[in-house]
């Protein structure tokens, strides 16, 4: 297994899957066995260079319920925001912690940091790619549906972080998965390069389409995330709008999906934009036993990223 987890590409679909059962497993007992507490005395580095509600919840409550503890640090508490480099950030921040979960803008800075660190580093978001949400959507379906693959997943709106990690995980893992999203507005090339060299070796589905209602034809699965990301121009919001609006996901378009699909969404949430109250609110919807998974999918990382360091 990697040292890291800056993207699912860092691990094999054996190890994928392993993961999500192990996070099951994390999980279960986290509420029945009060005495389990893998990563005593460990101290897990939190870095924000991009402000956040469930990632430093749950990586900072993880630690903690599994007898570890966490140091928050924003881009105003050190030097990196001072122009110290990424290099010598690392490599003085790992003498100090066992292990750095990051959350920043461009991949890049996330690569470079990992190349100095001594210690694992995780990826807690980047401009480019977004593993620990995916792996907590992964443990959300196989605990709705009991399985994640013969499902037919549809991300549809911005070909943003989310739908490339998408892809990436739908191509190792050999699943079917079509993203929706306005041409201009589409995924990443290089990733999109990726996920289909692993979807030639996994068998999986990857397509791609600029109707929304195509995408979620007899999906089991919806997922979409907000139009506007951090970072984002604003100057560009009613352009990009325009180009959103036709992939709302509302009662119209679910009529496409199965009758027993779920909603997801990453959070957080923008009603009458990306979607409707009816929707997000609605029977169908599962987000927050998404959002509380995202503790248990990183508790699952941050045990097995610590133990291969041992």
């Amino acid at each position: 297994m990697s040292r890291n987890c800056l993207s699912l590409m860092d691990f094999t679909a054996a190890e994928l899957l392993e993961m999500i059962d192990f996070a099951q497993l994390v999980k279960f007992k986290m509420k029945n066995d009060s005495n389990y507490k893998p990563l005593k005395d460990k101290i897990l580095g939190m870095i924000f260079e991009k402000s956040s509600t469930r990632t430093r919840l749950s990586f900072e409550t993880g630690i903690k319920r599994l007898g570890g503890d966490a140091v928050f640090l924003s881009s105003k508490d050190i030097q990196l925001g001072r122009g110290e480099s990424i290099s010598d950030t690392a490599k003085i921040i790992s003498r100090y912690v066992d292990a750095i979960m990051i959350r920043t803008f461009e991949h890049a800075r996330i690569e470079e940091f990992a190349n100095a660190a001594a210690v694992p580093v995780i990826n807690g978001l980047t401009n480019l790619l977004h593993p620990c949400q995916i792996l907590s959507d992964l443990l959300t379906i196989k605990e709705h549906f009991g399985r994640i693959d013969g499902l037919k997943i549809a991300y549809v709106g911005d070909g943003n972080n989310i739908a490339n990690s998408w892809l990436i995980a739908a191509g190792i893992l050999g699943l079917n998965l079509t993203i929706g999203c306005p041409d201009d507005l589409s995924v990443s090339g290089s990733v999109l390069q990726r996920a289909l060299y692993f979807a030639h070796q996994s068998n999986a589905q990857l397509n791609i389409t600029n109707n929304a209602y195509s995408a979620v034809k007899d999906a089991d699965v919806i997922y979409t995330d907000v139009w506007m990301s951090m970072g984002d121009d604003e100057n560009v919001r009613e352009s990009k709008f325009k180009m959103l609006n036709p992939f709302q996901v509302n009662k119209e378009l679910v009529k496409y999906a199965n009758k027993d699909y779920i909603f997801m969404h990453c959070l957080p949430a923008h009603r009458s934009e990306e979607v409707t109250a009816d929707i997000i609110d609605g029977e169908h919807s599962v987000v927050v036993d998404e959002a509380e998974n995202r503790t248990y999918a990183q508790m699952a990382v941050l045990i097995k990223l610590l133990q291969e360091v041992k």
